[in-house]
């Protein structure tokens, strides 16, 4: 027994720690088992269950039933073979031949006694036998001349039944006429021995050593039974003590080769709802990429509120995935071709099911792929030319005025209308405020982000959009498929509630999408291979990420949900901007050379870097907020300027030299744009 030390001022007395008296903490959780099955109590699973089981019944029908005349026909020349067969069996069942053995068994050992009693066994056997073979016969041919002249019809179709189930007497036993319609291949009932024999083998020493002991397993035990979860197995269990499930889905290839199960069919995963050592262990039938996904609910019929919950996927166990746009910002990662478009456009097609909202879509990459959404858009542009990132810089010039309109009004709304200082949904109905959702919708962000003139502006717009814009209801969606520091600005990633993150190829771009830390806590992008087309980490969305196949809606049918979406909004009257033939009207915005040289002081001819940011964020800090020293070389360098190393004093006194900027080098850009714009 442990014992504790020795009171103050006694000697060697020994306390024991474990108080026989201690109560009991009196809590105790109960899991009632469900009455029905899982798949009745779920109209999707209940679906595909009824679907699989009438579809196999229905296709084996129609494979069978085209080939009757062919079954006929090879039966039929079998019947002579079947003959023979039924009169030689017949034979030595009426002869009792089964028994013969056990006759000269007896013979041989001269068993006089049990030699007798087996004969008149065998003379009875062969009197009632002959006695039914000849009552069958007579009868038999009596009835058919009974029915050669009543119903000759009927004898025919008795005869070919008679011939034909001579046939299937017939058949080699090796190749029977009447096969499969589907050649099956028999999947493992995952049990609990499997399921230890794979976890021992992902070679956890704590996991090892529990299953070589046996008993009580250090703590490791099932909970439940292994049932059955929609297209799959589920086991519930306890890992051994100081074992989490993170150290089982890090292994999981190796998992998936204790199963015997493809890797896309192995799904480990914690239970949020119980201890850090309970396992939830998902076995699928077959992999998720190619599990048949129930259509969208929304392809149909259908409308979106955006402050509520919309179905956008399915998980492993093909139950419904849904996602709450309002109020957050959204980050999409992956590498090329591997559904993150589709994804975004999903996203937007969803936004355009509410017919308050303003949809926003800018296509990068210049493919058309957001284009079946152009009917519903306030502004859509694709493309990677100037001209079309100039189209998007005064687009989202607007955006940034209208950010700054909905923070007065919110700000200006008593407590009783706007208790928490952001959009509501009684707010964003009320057509008067203006406050109605705005969707933007970036795809391939790397590219306005790192343009030479414009990026500047672009990434500082995005950035307060990010971090202010969901409180007052405008959400910002940015894919990309290089997750770095350049295309995914970390003042919007570190700002991004609901990320998504499909393949991608290293522990870094994992968390640059999904987060520092979530490759290391077990939410690896990495472990999806490139036919996981559309299957992604999800997080954001509840209290843990999860993995998520979004929904497939090709381009003819997102046409349809747009032409649906449309109807919605003519309805409500909410077709504006590119949907009727509208773009933004040009506005100023930032102004780098004319408001570097305002900040100029009268006797300064050069300027260090930090001090010019550091102005230029306290004269316009809307605009210049998010800028540091390493900000003012880029947005400078499209207009001719380079840095080099200026001499000046700190604020301590001190002379030095630092990277800075010219005073006439500015000017100098300053006329040369005036002039071309001019001559433009």
């Amino acid at each position: 027994m442990d014992t504790g030390p020795a009171s103050e001022g006694e000697q060697g007395a020994p306390v024991p720690v474990d108080n026989p008296a201690l109560p009991e903490p009196g809590v105790r959780t109960e899991k009632r088992r469900p009455i029905l099955a899982s798949w009745l109590r779920s109209r999707s699973d209940f679906t595909a269950t009824v679907s699989r089981a009438s579809g196999h019944a229905g296709y084996a029908s129609l494979y069978h039933g085209l080939r009757v005349p062919w079954y006929s026909v090879q039966l039929t020349m079998m019947a002579p073979r079947g003959t023979a067969r039924f009169v030689r069996e017949t034979g030595r069942w009426i002869w009792d031949r089964e028994a013969a053995p056990l006759r000269d068994w007896a013979v041989r050992h001269e068993d006089v006694e049990e030699y007798m009693r087996l004969a008149r066994l065998r003379a009875g056997r062969v009197r009632l036998r002959g006695f039914v073979t000849i009552v069958a016969a007579v009868f038999g041919l009596g009835f058919a001349l009974w029915l050669y002249v009543m119903a000759p019809a009927y004898l025919y179709a008795f005869a070919a039944g008679g011939i034909l189930s001579l046939g299937v007497l017939g058949q080699q036993p090796d190749a029977p006429v009447i096969g499969p319609a589907v050649m099956r291949t028999e999947l493992q009932k995952l049990t609990g021995t499997i399921v230890l024999r794979a976890l021992d083998s992902i070679g956890n020493a704590k996991i090892s050593a529990a299953v070589k002991k046996g008993g009580d397993m250090n703590g490791m035990r099932f909970t439940s039974e292994i049932t059955r979860d929609g297209p799959g197995y589920r086991a519930d269990l306890d890992l051994p003590y100081g074992v989490v499930p993170e150290d089982v889905m890090e292994e999981r290839q190796a998992l998936a080769s204790g199963l015997r199960r493809k890797l896309g069919c192995v799904w480990p995963s914690g239970d949020p709802e119980e201890h850090e050592g309970r396992l939830i262990l998902w076995v699928g039938d077959k992999p998720m990429n190619e599990t048949t996904k129930p259509p969208w609910p929304l392809l149909k019929e259908g409308e979106v509120d955006l402050f509520k919950p919309v179905v956008f996927g399915n998980d492993q166990r093909m139950r419904e995935i849904v996602v709450c746009l309002m109020f957050v910002s959204v980050v999409i990662g992956s590498v090329p071709r591997m559904g993150k478009t589709f994804l975004l456009r999903l996203l937007l097609l969803i936004a355009a099911l509410d017919s308050r909202a303003s949809v926003l879509g800018f296509d990068f990459k210049g493919t058309g792929d957001l284009g079946p959404l152009e009917p519903v858009c306030h502004r859509y542009r694709s493309g990677e030319e100037d001209e079309d990132l100039l189209y998007v810089l005064h687009a989202m010039r607007e955006l940034k005025e209208e950010l700054r309109r909905r923070a007065k009004v919110i700000r200006s709304l008593p407590k009783s209308r706007c208790p928490e200082s952001k959009v509501t949904p009684a707010l964003a109905s009320d057509r008067s405020l203006g406050l109605h959702p705005i969707v933007v919708g970036f795809d391939e962000c790397q590219v306005p982000f790192e343009h030479e003139k414009y990026g500047a502006e672009l990434e500082s717009i995005c950035t307060d959009i990010a971090k202010r814009g969901p409180a007052l209801g405008i959400i910002g969606i940015f894919a990309t498929q290089r997750p770095d520091a350049k295309s995914l600005p970390p003042g919007i990633s570190a700002n991004a509630i609901l990320r998504f993150c499909l393949k991608v190829m290293s522990h870094t771009a994992n968390d640059m999408v999904l987060g520092t830390g979530a490759y290391k806590s077990g939410v690896r992008a990495t472990m999806f291979s490139r036919s996981d087309r559309g299957i992604c980490w999800m997080s954001g969305e509840g209290d843990d990420p999860v993995i998520a196949a979004s929904a497939f809606v090709d381009g003819p049918a997102a046409e349809g949900v747009v032409a649906r979406a449309r109807q919605l909004r003519e309805a409500y009257g909410n077709i504006t901007g590119h949907a009727i033939g509208e773009g933004p009207t040009e506005r100023k915005g930032m102004d780098v050379l004319g408001d570097s040289l305002k900040v100029f002081h009268a006797d300064e001819e050069q300027l260090w870097c930090e001090r010019l940011a550091a102005r230029l964020a306290e004269c316009w800090p809307d605009v210049y907020g998010e800028w540091s020293t390493a900000s003012v070389a880029p947005a400078l360098r499209p207009w001719g300027i380079t840095t080099t190393d200026v001499w000046g004093t700190t604020d301590e006194g001190e002379k030095t030299t630092k990277r800075g900027i010219k005073r006439a080098d500015i000017a100098a850009a300053l006329t040369r744009r005036d002039a071309d714009r001019a001559a433009a």
